[in-house]
C-alpha cells in the first residue's frame, strides 16, 4: 500500500509543500475546541463559549470559499499574507479579551476575525491537481490529504484541550495562532508548486463563483449531510458514555470513527478503480446511508465504538471522490474554491449536527439524537443519487 503514495513524493517540493500543510491545517481543529475550553474554565458559561466558538466556525465556513476564490484570482501568496495576519489577529484579540476579562463583544469580534482562516486543506489539494491533474495518482493525493485532514482532527482537540488545562487557559488559542502563521509562512515561500494565476482576461470572463453551478451546490450539500452525521455522532457519543457512568470512554470511541476513516481512506487511495466517479459516489454513499443504522441500537461502550468504526468506514472514500469530481466539474483556475465549498459545506453540516444533536439529547435523550445521523445518511444518499443522475446525463 505503500508504493503509490511513495510515488506522490517523487514531485520536487511536494514534501514540503504537504508538511507545511499539515502544520498549517492544525489551527482549525484547535481553534472551535480551544475557545471552549478557554471560556469554559474563565467564564464558567458554556452557552457563551458554544456562541463564541460556532460564531468562529460560521464565519469560516461562510468566508473560506470567498477566500478561495482570491486565491484562484490572485494567487496564494497575495491572499493568503491577508487572510492569515486577520485570523491570527483574531486569535490574539480572543486571547487578549479572556485575559483582560474585557467585554463579551470582544470576544465575538476576536470570533469573527479569527473565521478569515484560509482553508488550508483546499491550498494544499490545489498544489497536488497542479502537478497530478489527469493521472490516476491525483487521487491517491486526494486520499492522503483526507487522511491528514483526519489526523489534524485527532490530534488538534486533545493538544489543544491540554494546552489550556495544564499550560494556560488561553494557550490552545495561542498555540493556533502560532501554528496558522508558521504553516502559512513555509507553503508561501515554496513557490515552484504554487497554482498559476489566470491571465486577467480570461479571469474576468470566468463565472461568478462555481457554487453557482448545480453539481457543486449539490456535492456541496452532501458534504453538509454527512458533516451532520459527523457531528452528531461527536455529541451523542459524549452523551452515551456520560450516560453509563464512563464519559472518559468516549475519546476511545471518537477514536475509532477516526481510525476506521482513516483507514478506509489509505486503503482506498491505493487502489485503482474502474467504476466511472458518479456511480463509485452513490455506492460510497449507499454505504455511508446503511452504515448508520447500527447507531440505533447501541447499547454499550463496545457496541458503540464498533459502531462508530462501521460509520467512519466509507466516510473518507466518499469525500474522496467528491473531490476528485469537483476537480473535473470546476473551470482549471477556479478548483481552490470548488474543494473550499466542499470542505466548508462539512464544517456546517458537522456545527449544525452538533447543534441539533446536542438540542435532541437534553429534550428527548441519547436514542432520539442518534436518530439524526440516520438523517444524515438518508440526504447523503439523496444527494448522491441526484448528483450522479445529472452527472449521467450530461456525459
Amino acid at each position: 500500500m505503500a508504493t503509490p503514495y511513495r510515488a506522490l513524493f517523487r514531485a520536487p517540493g511536494s514534501k514540503a509543500f504537504c508538511l507545511a500543510g499539515l502544520v498549517a491545517r492544525l489551527a482549525l481543529p484547535m481553534t472551535g475546541i480551544g475557545i471552549i475550553t478557554m471560556l469554559s474554565q474563565l467564564q464558567g458559561s458554556y452557552s457563551l463559549a458554544g456562541m463564541v466558538a460556532a460564531t468562529f466556525v460560521l464565519t469560516y465556513a461562510l468566508l473560506s470559499p470567498q477566500l478561495s476564490r482570491l486565491v484562484d484570482l490572485y494567487g496564494q501568496r497575495r491572499v493568503l499574507p491577508v487572510a492569515t495576519a486577520i485570523s491570527a489577529l483574531g486569535l490574539l484579540l480572543l486571547a487578549a479579551v479572556s485575559w483582560c476579562e474585557g467585554p463579551v463583544w470582544g470576544l465575538f469580534i476576536g470570533a469573527v476575525l479569527a473565521g478569515f482562516m484560509p482553508s488550508v486543506s483546499a491550498m494544499v489539494r490545489a498544489r497536488w491537481t497542479v502537478l497530478y491533474r489527469g493521472q490516476p495518482c491525483l487521487q491517491t493525493a486526494y486520499s492522503l490529504e483526507t487522511v491528514l485532514d483526519e489526523l489534524t482532527f485527532i490530534v488538534g482537540p486533545p493538544l489543544a484541550v491540554g494546552l489550556a488545562v495544564a499550560v494556560l487557559a488561553q494557550a490552545a488559542v495561542l498555540g493556533a495562532a502560532v501554528l496558522l502563521v508558521i504553516g502559512v509562512c513555509a507553503l508561501l515561500v515554496q513557490r515552484s508548486t504554487e497554482p498559476a494565476v489566470e491571465p486577467r482576461q480570461a479571469a474576468s470572463a470566468r463565472p461568478a463563483s462555481v457554487i453557482g453551478l448545480a453539481n457543486v451546490r449539490l456535492l456541496a450539500l452532501l458534504m453538509v449531510a454527512m458533516g451532520v452525521i459527523v457531528g452528531t455522532v461527536d455529541i451523542t457519543s459524549v452523551a452515551f458514555a456520560e450516560q453509563l457512568g464512563r464519559p472518559a470512554a468516549a475519546s476511545l470511541v471518537l477514536s475509532a470513527y477516526a481510525v476506521g476513516s482513516c483507514a478506509s481512506g489509505l486503503l482506498f487511495g491505493a487502489l485503482v478503480l474502474k467504476a466511472p466517479l458518479p456511480q463509485q459516489l452513490l455506492w460510497g454513499s449507499v454505504a455511508t446511508a446503511l452504515t448508520t443504522l447500527p447507531l440505533m441500537l447501541v447499547g454499550s461502550i463496545p457496541t458503540l465504538a464498533s459502531a462508530v468504526l462501521i460509520a467512519g468506514v466509507f466516510f473518507a472514500p466518499t469525500m474522496i471522490v467528491a473531490m476528485t469530481l469537483i476537480e473535473r466539474l470546476v473551470p482549471e483556475q477556479q478548483v481552490t474554491e470548488g474543494m473550499t465549498w466542499l470542505l466548508a459545506g462539512l464544517n456546517v453540516g458537522v456545527a449544525l449536527g452538533a447543534a441539533l444533536s446536542g438540542q435532541l439529547v437534553d429534550h428527548a435523550g441519547v436514542r432520539a439524537a442518534f436518530s439524526l445521523a440516520l438523517g444524515g445518511g438518508g440526504a447523503v444518499l439523496l444527494m448522491a443519487l441526484l448528483a450522479c443522475l445529472r452527472l449521467r446525463r450530461l456525459s
